[in-house]
């Protein structure tokens, strides 16, 4: 009986771990989001418009998961670069006033990180939904970093 018991245990854990690491592999990770945010560094110093457009319409390996790079103006806030299924939404706004699920002014927190030297890579957390039908706010991480004139970062969830 105890064996029986263990192997439920067993079985309940390892369809546990199954599931957790499915949902792991459709979302991606932060060692995966900061990877992104250096190939878009490279990208926007290369070629500043090119790199903007590919952001924007997730070319060049740019859209990976729910992972993307955005790109904000470090003068006024201005969104230049949303990938992702949001482009249409943030495209041209001014990224300063946006607000998280509980309030935390995020947007704000991403434009003062655009504010560090270049090379500093600053992490702001918030809540957000994940890209499927009907999610709840969960955490979310953004690492933002400065490239010449522009903010530039990629986030991800902080949890499965």
């Amino acid at each position: 009986m105890i064996k029986q018991i263990l192997s439920g245990v067993s079985g309940v854990a390892l369809a546990f771990a199954i599931t957790t690491a499915a949902q792991a592999a459709e979302f991606g990770s932060a060692d995966e989001a900061k990877a992104m945010l250096y190939k878009a560094v490279v990208a926007v110093k290369a070629d500043k418009d090119k790199a903007l457009e590919m952001f924007n319409t997730g070319q060049g390996g740019f859209l990976d998961r729910d992972l993307y790079p955005f790109c904000i103006l470090v003068s006024d806030g201005k969104i230049v670069a949303q990938g992702g299924s949001l482009t249409q939404k943030y495209l041209g706004q001014n990224m300063r006033p946006l607000k998280d699920a509980v309030g935390k002014a995020y947007g704000e927190e991403i434009f003062q990180a655009a504010q560090q030297p270049e090379g500093k890579i600053s992490d702001v957390s918030y809540m957000f939904p994940k890209p499927i039908a009907n999610s709840p706010p969960v955490p979310k991480v953004s690492f933002v970093t400065r490239v010449g004139d522009l903010g530039c970062g990629v986030g991800y969830y902080a949890e499965p």
